[in-house]
């Protein structure tokens, strides 16, 4: 199989390997079978849809195949997530003409299809992580956390946890969004690589806090504090790794990222606080991938009218 490399993707890549370390070590081995499967699955659907358009497979599939791997609950039914790759791949990459003509992100494409076909085990599989048993080995020195352990809430919906839990992720929740401070210093990671953009990141996490904390302070009962917010759900990983995907999302103009990400941050709060979803990101990211093409188009265009006024005026005092 002929693999198109792209150093980018490399080094998005080597962002999620804590992630999958932690995953292991807090959920169990079963993670590393759930993304064997996920890998080989979403391989083989995009190696079938390239050869029959004549495209390389690109390197790009693997991160989708990660992504997706590390927002599943620890619970899922290996099935299940091969049928939610391979859905994801074909009917949100593929079917556009592969890689760098998709709208959608593929790993959040596949995630959506699987919460909205399948929502028991999306919704109420979730387990509390090894460490509540013990340190060390902790998930290493086990197949999966203990089905006695099996917990239908996580801090998004309980609002629970401690800020150093949600800081550590060792608390219930996906493979791998649990753990800030792991998603922070891989997000900072491939910014400092330019495999993502800081103003899509920075403009997500901004509108974030500002709306949140304003329908905090009005005393919504869907708004928990900001931080507890910001620090739990899936939000970071969508922040720095989903939302910041070259292809999907806004990158023609400084102006569309800021308003790419905005846009993001705001959904997300508005999504969580005021529908039947406790977890906006899925959703939101879909809504602003929309979006993008458009945003690119406008401020394009926009600029292009304005060097085109400014190459008039000098012509003009000529």
């Amino acid at each position: 199989m002929n693999i198109q490399k792209q150093q980018a993707m490399r080094n998005v890549l080597i962002a999620l390997s804590p992630m999958c370390l932690a995953a292991i070590y807090l959920y169990g081995w079963r993670f590393v079978v759930v993304l064997a499967v996920v890998v080989a699955t979403g391989l083989l659907s995009e190696w079938l849809m390239a050869r029959r358009y004549q495209l390389k497979v690109t390197e790009s599939v693997f991160v989708s195949c990660v992504l997706f791997a590390l927002s599943l609950p620890p619970g899922i039914p290996i099935w299940m997530a091969a049928l939610g790759i391979a859905f994801g791949i074909v009917f949100g990459k593929m079917v556009f003409g592969g890689f760098g003509k998709n709208v959608f992100n593929p790993a959040i494409t596949a995630r959506a299809f699987v919460y909205i076909s399948f929502g028991v085990p999306m919704t109420a599989r979730f387990m509390l992580p090894q460490t509540t048993i013990n340190w060390f080995p902790a998930g290493f020195g086990t197949w999966l956390t203990s089905a006695d352990s099996i917990s239908a809430a996580t801090p998004l919906t309980t609002k629970a946890a401690s800020y150093v839990e949600l800081l550590l992720g060792t608390i219930s929740g996906s493979f791998g969004e649990t753990s800030a401070v792991l998603i922070v210093l891989g997000g900072a990671f491939i910014i400092y690589k330019k495999a993502a953009n800081w103003k899509i990141v920075a403009g997500s996490i901004g509108s974030f806090l500002v709306l949140q904390t304003i329908l905090w302070a009005a005393g919504h009962p869907n708004a928990s504090d900001p931080l507890y917010a910001l620090l739990s759900g899936s939000f970071l990983l969508g922040a720095f790794f989903m939302v910041t995907d070259p292809i999907s999302s806004s990158q023609s103009t400084d102006a569309g990222r800021w308003l790419y990400g905005i846009l993001f941050g705001l959904l997300t709060v508005l999504i969580r606080v005021f529908s039947v979803w406790a977890e906006g990101v899925t959703f939101a990211i879909l809504l602003v991938n929309m979006f993008g093409p458009l945003f690119d188009h406008y401020f394009k265009q926009s600029k292009a009218k304005k060097k085109a006024k400014a190459k008039a005026a000098e012509g003009g005092a000529a």
